[in-house]
């Protein structure tokens, strides 16, 4: 192996110097700052390196002390690392020098005599073409916070798919469904398939232009005006279509005691939403849910309605708030971007009353935007819903199903949503009940 300069050393990626110190046998050095390994690696080479570098500083005076960074220049810094690590630039040409004496003659002789065709196919095309190939596939996310471009027409996994590092995907909020593009590097011996160099466009738009889009909170909201309308025969169903009706960007509470039909209220309100199938990227979080029903939603959940997450009883209240979050985040990211999303949860009841009421304020509508709807079930009103389908104890002890009040449910200008007529419609069914 060739006797490196320090120069040369500082100009190489992390993972080329980690390749280095890998052949020299220098024990921990993925434990190493890069400063740290630069001088292990230069030491075992014999020390010339070292003594130019010495001099070097010494002709350029003291070292200037480092500056404190505060948070966000720590979190860009782990990013950076994160990069570094898993998705590192092109490797800067090393410095040319005499080879080593101890370095293996048979090693040497070996790498001579490769042949090209046992490079991974992948690589050898990288090498024919020269140069940075671009791909452009579906991002889908794993549990991990990295994820794949799947290439496939189907969106299905195959060899050819892209790792995306979850420094990119947090940098460019990436989420399930986006359309990702930029260039690729090949995979390395240990892996095996190629990495996004970096993101170069989210869904037919420059990356940096969607990142540095104005922030959710910040959007304008407006009252919900497209009602969903989802027919069938189902009685549950058909009261709220047509007594508490929702909408894209309706904030929805299913309030009521226990046994009064709340989660199985909530399960054909996911079915009737799946059948709709109008782009609508809707996802379910159990939050102190009863094993039973968690098993039973993982069996029956409805094509294209994704579990985000299933917490059962026994988990802290600091964890199904956490889940709820991450659900109620990634349906942010789909609105901010001109998408609609609807987040089902069962039950606001088991996380802390400032998460549940932070979940459901985040539902709106984005005025020539998406939306993002919350339906929850939960005790009680908590304030702030758009619409209200209040479960009555007494009518779920005569097993009188929907058992919905119609005297406590509301649905705030209902009129825009089933016009004049429709909304004289409600009022007059509630007389009615009220009797």
């Amino acid at each position: 192996m060739p006797v490196l300069e320090r120069s040369a050393l500082a100009d190489s990626p992390l993972a080329d110097l980690h390749a280095i110190a890998s052949e020299l046998g220098i024990d921990g050095f993925r434990r190493l700052r890069k400063e740290e390994l630069i001088d292990a690696i230069v030491a075992r080479q014999g020390g010339t390196a070292a003594a130019d570098g010495a001099a070097a500083s010494e002709e350029d005076g003291p070292a200037r002390p480092r500056r404190r960074r505060g948070g966000r220049g720590r979190a860009r810094d782990r990013d950076r690392e994160e990069d570094e690590r898993e998705e590192p630039a092109k490797p800067a040409p090393r410095a040319k020098a005499e080879p080593m004496a101890e370095e293996r003659p048979a090693r040497r002789e070996r790498d001579r005599e490769r042949p090209e065709r046992a490079k991974p196919a992948r690589e050898r095309g990288a090498d024919r073409e020269g140069g940075e190939r671009s791909v452009e596939g579906v991002v889908e996310l794993a549990e991990n916070g990295s994820g794949f471009l799947r290439l496939g027409k189907d969106g299905t996994p195959s060899d050819d798919d892209v790792y995306v590092s979850a420094a990119q995907v947090r940098r460019c909020e990436l989420v399930d469904g986006d359309r990702v593009g930029g260039p690729l590097r090949p995979p390395r011996r240990s892996e095996r398939y190629p990495s996004l160099v970096r993101v170069d466009t989210i869904n037919g738009r420059p990356a940096d232009e969607v990142s540095d889009g104005v922030r959710f909170d910040e959007l304008p909201a407006a009252f919900p005006t497209e009602r969903f309308a989802f027919g069938g025969d189902d009685e549950t169903i058909q009261v709220v279509e047509f007594l508490t009706p929702f909408g894209r960007g309706s904030r929805v509470t299913i309030a009521g005691g226990p046994h009064t039909g709340k989660s199985e209220t909530l399960r054909r309100i996911t079915q009737a939403l799946a059948a709709l199938g109008e782009g609508l990227e809707t996802s379910v979080v159990l939050a102190g849910a009863r094993p039973e029903e968690i098993a039973e939603w993982k069996a029956n959940a409805p094509s294209g309605v994704e579990l985000a997450a299933a917490l059962s009883f026994a988990a802290s209240s600091d964890a199904q708030g956490q889940a709820v979050e991450r659900a109620i985040e990634t349906g942010k990211r789909v609105a901010a971007r001109g998408g609609h999303a609807v987040v089902l949860i069962d039950s606001l009841a088991a996380v802390p009353l400032a998460a549940a009421r932070k979940a459901l304020a985040a539902a709106r509508r984005i005025p020539d935007g998406g939306s993002l709807t919350v339906v929850a079930t939960a005790a009680g009103p908590l304030g702030g819903e758009t619409t209200l389908v209040a479960l009555d104890m007494a009518l779920a002890g005569e097993r009188r199903f929907p058992a919905v009040n119609l005297l406590a449910s509301r649905t705030l200008r209902p009129e825009l949503l089933v016009g004049e007529a429709g909304a004289q419609a409600i009022a007059e069914a509630v007389r009615e009940q009220a009797g």
